[in-house]
């Protein structure tokens, strides 16, 4: 996928900026908005930017943030110690992310984004990755992607069938 005039001008509305940096749309909504773009690990001006995907929908930027003032997060990094699988998952998706931005242009660090590998930071990146990516990835994303869902944007914003939207 690449970003079209048409998709840069919607995510500059979107931002209320223009957007910098895009290689391409990463995701589209259901309803066909563009709501996540990859950005180059450089911007236009040399300033490092490790935040690989970056979600623009305004839908999903709100959510996310409902739901990291929920205290999403702080259980999530709990449950970082408590579950080693799900540790072990969560540096395998930093990880995949490293390896993704590294291709594009090595930044020197191990930087990804959303706290990854050690704790849960910014549920927008985290969100962001996952729709990127698809679920089966980054274990916590697909859950804040999940909880969008039953959050009344399953099938607008969020992919209606995505793992764990229709759960009770």
């Amino acid at each position: 996928m690449s970003a079209s005039q048409a998709d840069l001008d919607v995510v500059a509305r979107q931002l209320g900026r223009e957007p910098r940096g895009v290689i391409e749309i990463a995701y589209y909504t259901p309803d066909g908005v563009p709501a996540v773009v990859k950005t180059a690990p450089r911007l236009p001006d040399g300033t490092p930017f490790p935040t690989l995907y970056y979600l623009t929908d305004p839908r999903l930027t709100a959510e996310a943030s409902r739901l990291e003032s929920a205290g999403v997060m702080r259980d999530m990094t709990a449950r970082l110690e408590a579950e080693p699988e799900i540790a072990v998952a969560y540096r395998r998706a930093h990880e995949s992310f490293l390896a993704e931005r590294d291709a594009i242009e090595s930044l020197g660090t191990d930087f990804s984004g959303g706290g990854m590998p050690d704790r849960v930071k910014c549920l927008h990146v985290l969100i962001a990755h996952s729709l990127a990516k698809g679920p089966g990835l980054n274990p916590f994303g697909d859950e804040a992607v999940a909880l969008a869902g039953r959050n009344g944007l399953a099938g607008t914003a969020i992919p209606a069938d995505w793992p764990g939207v229709a759960d009770d």
